[in-house]
C-alpha cells in the first residue's frame, strides 16, 4: 500500500457547495496522505488517526474542476470523486498534483480500481 500526498478539500452534499457532509470525519479539511486499497479510495489528514474511505462500489463518476466546496486552488486541478452513501449523492474534492499532467495517473489509477471492482 503505496501512500501519496495531497489534500482533502472537502465533501459537498447533492453538489451544493453550501451543503458539507461531517459524518465519519469528512467534515475537516486539509493536507494528508491518500492511498488505494482492496476495497476502496483512502485519505488520511495529517496529525489525524482518522481515516476516511470510499468504497469502490459506492464511487458513481471521477470529475476534473478548478473549484470544489467554495474553494479555488489558484487553478490547480481537483479530482472530484462523486459517491453515494444512503440518499445522498456526495462529492469529495482531492488535490494529488500540481497540475493535468500530474493528477493524470491518479484519475488513471482510480478509473481502473473501478472497473476492476465492477467485474
Amino acid at each position: 500500500m503505496e501512500k501519496h500526498p495531497g489534500s482533502y478539500l472537502g465533501t459537498e452534499i447533492n453538489q451544493s457547495w453550501w451543503r458539507r457532509y461531517k459524518d465519519n470525519g469528512f467534515f475537516a479539511r486539509g493536507a494528508g496522505e491518500y492511498w488505494f486499497d482492496q476495497t476502496g479510495f483512502c485519505f488520511q489528514l495529517l496529525l489525524t488517526r482518522t481515516q476516511l474511505c470510499i468504497p469502490y462500489e459506492q464511487i458513481v463518476q471521477i470529475r476534473r474542476d478548478t473549484w470544489h466546496a467554495g474553494t479555488w486552488r489558484l487553478g490547480r486541478p481537483i479530482v472530484k470523486v462523486i459517491w453515494e452513501r444512503g440518499d445522498m449523492l456526495l462529492s469529495s474534492g482531492f488535490i494529488v498534483g500540481r497540475d493535468e499532467e500530474s493528477t493524470q495517473p491518479f484519475v488513471d489509477e482510480l478509473a481502473g480500481r473501478l472497473q476492476r471492482a465492477q467485474l
